[in-house]
C-alpha cells in the first residue's frame, strides 16, 4: 500500500509530499526536490499500513 508523507528538502527547505510503500517497514530511497531538483535520501519507517516517520537528509 502506498501512502504520502510530507518531507522538507534539506537544501532549499521546500516541503512536499513523497509516496512511501508502507508494506516495507524500514526503507531508504533517493528522490529529487520538486523545487531545486537536488537529489537527497529519504528514510521512512512504516507499520500497519501507515508511515510512522519520514526524514530527508542531504546526500
Amino acid at each position: 500500500m502506498e501512502e504520502f508523507a510530507t518531507i522538507q528538502c534539506p537544501y532549499c527547505g521546500q516541503s512536499f509530499d513523497v509516496a512511501v510503500d508502507t508494506s516495507i517497514p524500514n526503507q531508504r530511497f533517493t528522490t529529487d526536490c520538486e523545487v531545486c531538483c537536488r537529489p537527497f535520501e529519504v528514510t521512512a519507517e512504516c507499520s500497519d499500513g501507515e508511515v510512522l516517520s519520514a526524514t530527508a537528509v542531504s546526500g
